[in-house]
């Protein structure tokens, strides 16, 4: 098989699966699948030596997630490619494309994935990539159609039609949207239709030219935004006016469904998007009564459930039939699996609503480790802090609160103004309000420490940062740490 270049998309916001995945954590980077994250799942599956190093398109508050799961798996990547805003697949792909072209391998081969499918058979999965190449090579755009094995009506189906030149490829006929049962069950019974994987193969030069033959708008955005291509490690970032004036398209409308150069090859090979608590309740594994559970669970006299319960919190179901419950320390969800894909719409009423709950969980990742909120009052908040081996802080003051440090477990190097000393466990600091200070883990076990924030105003927006190792200044005001 020729060398192809993997283009993975860990972009997305996951809202399905609330409250597991939030906006500002989503499902790619949670091991909610598998013990792996979902996007080092899809990495894995593509190393190789079929396979050149591959492009990661992500969100720029995403960067250090991602670039700290890639090295988990020692996988150094050609680029991760930072998106300023999302603005749907078909830019994301349309700037991996015009990166490639910049370092002059615009003929490369380019395998796009989603970052949060799962694929049982990966053996099977080459094979589909390699009965594509063939086709890919010659300027075709290929897409992997699956075969479907039920009336499905969340996904949307490609229809097939000639059989080409290359074996087990086949022309596309048509792109046809989430069908009505009805539908559904006519296009399994053709026999000739297959569902939307989401997932292409193409030259990276074969897909600008289409974008720029059927979306223009696109396409000049992507190529407005490659002029200025800056590279910090392996982060690359384009120009954010430029990238940001692109409308917000997918690849399968931009492109897919308008070019007459498409073709599909029919595979099976275990997948599922996992876009919802009902498609996770029909990949995982199930007890005598087909129930799903996840931490600490007791189903009673309850079938053909999914029972999720995060950190510890015991949940008890008696008599439910298909109902997903999914509980953690800041949200329950309720839900009969089959209006599952409704979720999304709950999430959109809390962000109306501007509740935190949509977009943030109780424990929030950074860059240099994770925090959680145990309590708060009037002129109080507690919080548990873990900060991993060699991490640190950002060296900032608050003008509002003041704090006090306890070493849990580890050791804590502490700056509180011109004072550096280490912390043992058992021992603790004091941080008056406007003075500076920064907290580090010069060890080599994760530091975890209890901080107990005290003041007039807790806010988030308090912190005045004066020296941050992650590139974030003062106006990301959002971020703690």
């Amino acid at each position: 098989m020729s060398l192809v270049r993997p283009v993975i998309l860990s972009g997305g916001a996951g809202t399905r699966l609330w409250p597991i995945s939030r906006l500002a954590f989503p499902k790619q980077l949670l091991p909610i699948a598998a013990d792996q994250t979902m996007l080092q799942a899809t990495v894995s599956r593509v190393v190789g030596a079929q396979f050149s190093a591959p492009i990661i398109v992500a969100d720029e508050e995403h960067r250090f997630f991602v670039k700290d799961q890639l090295e988990g798996l020692g996988v150094a990547p050609a680029a991760i490619l930072l998106e300023p805003e999302g603005r749907n697949t078909a830019a994301a792909i349309g700037l991996a494309a015009a990166w490639v072209r910049s370092q002059a391998h615009d003929d490369d081969l380019l395998l796009v994935l989603p970052s949060d499918h799962v694929i049982r058979d990966v053996a099977s999965f080459w094979a589909g990539v390699s009965a594509a190449v063939p086709a890919a090579m010659t300027g075709g755009l290929v897409t992997f159609g699956i075969r479907p094995d039920r009336p499905h009506t969340g996904y949307g189906y490609v229809e097939a039609g000639q059989v080409s030149e290359h074996e087990g490829v086949q022309h596309v006929r048509r792109f046809v949207e989430k069908p009505s049962v009805e539908a559904a069950e006519a296009y399994l019974a053709s026999g000739k239709f297959y569902w939307n994987s989401g997932m292409f193969l193409f030259r990276g030069r074969s897909i600008l030219d289409e974008l720029s033959e059927h979306e223009p708008r696109v396409w000049k955005a992507v190529d407005d935004a490659s002029e200025g291509f800056q590279r910090d490690g392996d982060f690359v970032r384009p120009l954010s006016s430029p990238f940001c004036s692109s409308p917000s398209t997918s690849i399968d409308f931009a492109v897919m469904e308008r070019t007459a150069n498409s073709f599909v090859v029919p595979v099976d090979f275990g997948w599922s998007d996992v876009g919802s608590w009902d498609s996770l309740w029909e990949i995982s594994s199930k007890d005598g009564n087909g129930n799903v559970v996840h931490g600490t669970v007791l189903p009673l006299d309850s079938r053909d459930c999914l029972v999720r319960s995060e950190h510890g919190k015991l949940v008890v179901t008696i008599g439910l039939r298909r109902i997903g419950v999914v509980a953690t320390r800041d949200a329950i969800l309720v839900t009969d699996l089959d209006r599952s894909q409704n979720v999304k719409e709950a999430v959109d009423i809390l962000r109306e609503r501007d509740d935190a709950v949509a977009v943030s969980a109780s424990e929030v990742f950074r860059p240099w480790g994770s925090y959680q909120t145990i309590d708060y009052g009037e002129r109080f908040q507690t919080k548990r802090l873990v900060v991993k081996p060699g991490a640190s802080l950002s060296l900032q003051k608050h003008h509002h609160r003041s704090e006090h440090w306890v070493v849990v477990k580890g050791t804590a190097e502490v700056t509180v103004g011109d004072d550096v000393s280490l912390l043992q466990e058992n021992e603790s600091t004091y941080i008056p309000a406007g003075t500076l200070h920064r907290l580090a883990n010069p060890g080599k076990v994760p530091l975890h420490l209890i901080e107990v924030q005290c003041g007039p105003y807790l806010g988030e927006d308090d912190i005045i940062r004066i020296d941050d190792a992650y590139g974030r200044g003062t106006s990301s005001c959002t971020k703690e740490g």
